[in-house]
């Protein structure tokens, strides 16, 4: 997920310009802090139901999925306020997983095609 933001944020200041370079960078940032709330969050409710490993506080997972919303809304608010034509760049940096698995895809692809199953 990183290098494809990076790769992806440098394509997008040389096409389009700083302002929606500047919302897919912020877009990128909360895909990426998105996921990592959200794969921790999932883990910490395996955790919980199963009663094995560390267990998480129950509230502490409620504030994580809420806290990725509010993020999400103030950096929209601030992006909508201060440059208005970086908003497209914040939503495609959204998608900044689903461009991630279909790079993960590709390579299971390849892998499976040079090395067999």
């Amino acid at each position: 997920m990183i290098a494809l933001a990076l790769t992806l944020s440098i394509a997008s200041w040389w096409r389009f310009g700083r302002g929606a370079a500047l919302g897919f960078v912020c877009g990128c940032v909360i895909a990426y802090l998105n996921f990592h709330w959200l794969k921790s969050g999932v883990s910490g409710l395996a955790d919980r139901v199963t009663n094995t490993g560390k267990a998480q506080s129950g509230k502490g997972i409620i504030a994580r999925f809420l806290l990725r919303y509010v993020l999400l809304g103030a950096a929209a608010y601030a992006i909508l306020t201060s440059f208005p034509a970086s908003l497209r760049g914040l939503f495609v940096g959204l998608f900044l997983p689903v461009g991630a698995i279909a790079c993960e895809a590709v390579y299971e692809l390849f892998a499976v095609v040079t090395h067999g199953l």
